[in-house]
């Protein structure tokens, strides 16, 4: 039932990305084809999954939101564009195909990504059947998400702090940032547009919180011993650009540990949830298994 419901939402986003890509004219073809390129290029689709599950979890209405669910994805492969830029992390595969700027140059990559950010708040003001308020809520997530304490803020950290050892304290830092902030912004939307109560808000954010930690320590741990193919990127990438993990800072066996309590916790998180909050509890107990 859960990879059912999964696999059912990723279809319908896709086919809502092509709608909303598509929606309105480009002035340049090269432009749009590398924007089409990294969004379809495959993925868990893990961010708006989030978003619709949150919304599953106050009144199972999930599914009415794949407008702004949409919206989120387009902010995640802008992310991801402009992350494997030479300056950035350097990559040449994602998602096992070539990196957008392998195949479309740096420039139009760039400008890619830069396209995607910009479009996902049009699209995210087409979402129909809520609130204004409920609009410049998830707009304020958003942007606040994106922007300079959030991934950017992340990124830079991240950056910054290559060929150093730091801390544990700067790496949840960077993480909250880099990681974490989109997945919040993706459960708090969710939530937000389905109605829910200050009290189901201050505990689904405590749940997205906590699965933000479990997902980049695993994620750390699948770049030492995860499949390349099934990953669709190289892995020790962190080890060669001399980057701190919870790997690095602890141990393998420590952070599995680490993984295992941020899960956990997050379960914990969902106490008030009755049945429609089932697949937030899948969701963050298949990233003590997944392998991608």
């Amino acid at each position: 039932m859960f990879n059912e419901l999964w696999q059912k939402r990723i279809q319908l986003l896709e086919e809502e990305i092509l709608l909303e890509l598509n929606r309105t004219p480009s002035i340049n073809d090269t432009l749009k084809e590398s924007m089409e390129y990294s969004l379809m290029a495959g993925g868990k689709r893990l961010r708006p999954i989030l978003l619709m599950a949150a919304a599953d979890a106050i009144n199972g209405s999930g599914s009415k939101f794949l407008t702004t669910a949409t919206a989120i994805e387009m902010i995640h492969t802008y992310s991801l564009i402009h992350d494997d830029l030479p300056a950035m992390d350097n990559d040449d595969f994602r998602r096992g195909k070539p990196t957008n700027h392998k195949v479309f140059g740096e420039a139009i990559a760039i400008l890619a990504g830069d396209a995607l950010l910009t479009l996902a708040f049009e699209v995210i003001l087409r979402q129909r059947g809520v609130s204004h308020a409920a609009i410049l809520f998830v707009v304020d997530e958003m942007s606040r998400a994106a922007g300079m304490n959030g991934m950017v803020g992340g990124q830079t950290i991240d950056l910054l702090s290559e060929d150093k050892k730091i801390d544990l304290d700067t790496l949840q830092k960077m993480h909250i940032g880099k990681t974490g902030a989109l997945f919040k912004a993706a459960i708090r939307s969710g939530a937000i547009l389905a109605g829910a109560t200050g009290e189901q808000l201050e505990y689904l954010t405590r749940y997205a919180n906590y699965f933000g930690l479990a997902f980049q320590i695993t994620d750390d741990i699948l770049d030492v011993i995860g499949d390349e193919k099934a990953l669709g990127k190289p892995t020790g990438s962190d080890e060669r650009n001399k980057k701190s993990t919870y790997v690095t800072l602890t141990s393998l066996d420590e952070a599995k540990k680490l993984a295992e309590q941020a899960v956990e916790n997050a379960l914990n998180s969902l106490s008030i949830f009755d049945a429609e909050a089932d697949f937030l509890r899948d969701l963050v107990k298949y990233l003590l298994t997944r392998k991608k």
